[in-house]
């Protein structure tokens, strides 16, 4: 795997409702604009804020409307050792290539106890494994000791690094190396030039639900040696992040920025999983001011 991978968000109508036409919508823009696959039920999928019930909803549904054209990774991080086995399952029968998992994020794992985890886990899941480094909602990171000794476990075949830590992520990428099969991936998008430059196989940016041709050309760019296209695409993917995503006051901004940009584009509703809600309509119009700014809507006449 390499490439850019959008951590899909999870189009909703309504309290455990899935926006099936939207996420028919969604699914169709990003393959539009040349993803190389999709990343079902992350932290900007609000997978652990969805019942089970609607996880297995939308992995279904979405591997339909996918149809076998790029890859669907699904993300089976649970508090339940079997409902991450539970999910991996429905996954595997709806024809995704692989899951993802994190550390469990309620008990605190020391490493020794999270790599036994994964050494217990990661063989009842049937399908190839990346694990998901995500120190800040699971209050535990995978170390480097622990990713050395989860790749003796042939099914596990990746990492995305959502820490924002370059010196890790570096370090990761020299680790992996003993693994030929094994593909890095950053998560935040700010940072995805810089992952690329360690040696990243690609990124996951949740801006590649909102723009996905401008990551695409992004690692395109890195890959052809264009430096000057890469940091005018870099420059452009900083402008959302300080615009779109910076309408709200608390951490939840990213996620209803994202989800109201996709409203006002057409492409799904900005409801929102509980405990968040969507935009007031004050901050919609900001959101909009700087889709228009941007270029991604035309300006009201």
């Amino acid at each position: 795997m390499r490439g850019i991978i959008p951590p899909l968000v999870t189009p909703l109508t309504g309290r455990d409702v899935l926006d099936v036409a939207g996420l028919d919508r969604l699914l169709d823009h990003v393959i539009a604009g040349g993803v190389h696959g999709v990343f079902l039920l992350g932290s900007t999928g609000e997978g652990p804020s969805l019942s089970h019930r609607l996880r297995r909803e939308l992995v279904e549904r979405a591997c339909r409307i996918v149809a076998g054209r790029i890859p669907v990774l699904v993300g089976v991080t649970d508090t339940a050792f079997t409902e991450s086995v539970e999910l991996a399952r429905a996954a595997a029968e709806a024809g995704a290539r692989a899951v993802v998992l994190s550390a469990p994020y309620y008990f605190p794992a020391g490493q020794p106890e999270l790599a036994q985890y994964v050494e217990r886990l990661v063989p009842e899941l049937g399908l190839p494994v990346y694990l998901y480094n995500m120190p800040s909602l699971t209050k535990v990171s995978f170390s480097v000791e622990t990713l050395r000794r989860a790749m003796q476990l042939p099914s596990v075949v990746g990492l995305k690094d959502s820490s924002g830590d370059l010196a890790y992520f570096r370090e990761a990428v020299r680790v992996a190396r003993a693994r030929p099969d094994w593909s890095v991936f950053m998560g935040p998008e700010t940072l995805i030039a810089d992952a690329l430059s360690l040696g990243a196989q690609g990124g996951v940016p949740g801006g590649a639900n909102l723009a996905p041709r401008l990551f695409v050309e992004l690692d395109a760019a890195f890959h052809r040696g264009d430096a000057a296209r890469m940091r005018e695409l870099q420059e452009r993917v900083l402008r959302i992040s300080s615009t779109v995503y910076a309408v709200g006051k608390h951490d939840s901004a990213y996620l209803k920025g994202l989800k109201c940009a996709l409203s006002l584009l057409g492409i799904c509703g900005d409801f929102i999983a509980e405990p968040f809600t969507r935009f007031s309509a004050s901050d919609r119009r900001r959101v909009e001011e700087h889709l228009v700014e941007l270029g991604f809507l035309a300006k009201p006449c």
